[in-house]
């Protein structure tokens, strides 16, 4: 088993992924309250910190064979004002001096598209030039959930950082051969769950994946489904947009239903068995933030074959 340290865990999506691909947590580190206490009811047995990184000392953990984390989105994202450096929750800097403390073999941060953007240029060599400094060789890729089996077109960066000595031995993962799940195929049982009479003829308009799902921040947003255009891009699905259900539609229900806290997230990609913790807006935030389980996996997995080739050649050398 191969072990990680975790930083800006959330709710566990990226987690779920490394525990997939074989990395068991040393430490899970977290700010936020609810998603710390959706980790703990999740997996008892995890190490959850909860508290800001700034004040996380990563030395206890040094050796681990990877640092992960979801660093914030904000300073990167179109919806807000791409600030960078200069926003306050540009947490990149944090994640270098924990690269430092910690001298994991690999390094795995996930961030918006918006961070490919030109005038992140400077930012992106910066980083990869401390990383090489470091001893690392940093690579990053966009990759579309979509292409692994996730029901939602969401585009993310990935960063990897390879120790330079194992680093020939890492490749991306490929996309999947399938395509996935239709919104309507992936959530027919849980819209009948009730005997919902239209339910057959929902599945047929429901013939497309999602567009991205977005958690919002504590400033903005509520539990809806994201801006006006995305409203719009759910309403063609049969799905109204404008909050998130208790329950799902009644038997008599008649026009667009809206989506429950279970189905969202099974929509990210989560297993039905991944209990989200709060009420309705703080459990929709936590999912709508996360990184899909099954792209976490899919970098993950290809980072294990990575550092396990190399401990298979330090055995055989």
């Amino acid at each position: 088993m191969l072990s990680c340290v975790e930083i800006c865990a959330g709710a566990g999506g990226q987690a779920l992924g490394l525990e997939q691909a074989g990395f068991e947590p040393q430490a899970l580190v977290e700010i936020e309250k609810a998603c710390c206490n959706t980790l703990r009811v999740n997996r008892p047995n995890w190490n959850v910190i909860e508290g800001d990184i700034k004040e996380f000392d990563g030395t206890p953990y040094q050796g681990v064979d990877l640092l992960a984390g979801g660093v914030p989105c904000p300073p990167f994202s179109k919806a807000g004002k791409q600030l960078g450096r200069d926003d306050e929750r540009d947490l990149f800097p944090e994640a270098l001096r924990l690269v430092g403390e910690i001298k994991p073999r690999a390094v795995m941060l996930e961030n918006v598209r918006g961070f490919l953007d030109a005038v992140f240029e400077d930012y992106r060599l910066n980083l990869k030039k401390q990383l090489e400094k470091m001893g690392y060789i940093a690579e990053w890729r966009l990759l579309n959930a979509s292409d692994f089996g996730v029901s939602q077109l969401r585009p993310r960066v990935v960063i990897v950082a390879i120790r330079q000595d194992m680093s020939d031995s890492f490749s991306w993962p490929k996309s999947s051969a399938s395509n996935p799940l239709t919104v309507g195929n992936l959530l027919q049982d849980q819209m009948a769950v009730n005997g919902w009479k239209g339910v057959s003829r929902w599945v047929k308009q429901a013939d497309d994946i999602a567009p991205t799902l977005v958690g919002g921040s504590k400033k903005h947003g509520g539990p809806d489904l994201g801006p006006t255009r995305a409203k719009r891009a759910w309403a063609t699905l049969g799905v109204d947009g404008m909050g998130i259900a208790n329950e799902p539609p009644a038997k008599d229900f008649v026009g667009m239903p809206r989506l429950t806290v279970p189905m969202v997230a099974r929509i990210q990609g989560f297993p039905d068995t991944w209990h989200f913790t709060g009420k309705k807006t703080p459990a929709y935030r936590q999912i709508g933030n996360a990184f899909p389980p099954p792209v976490a996996c899919a970098v993950a997995a290809k980072i294990s074959d990575c550092l396990s080739k190399h401990n298979l050649i330090s055995m055989v050398g």
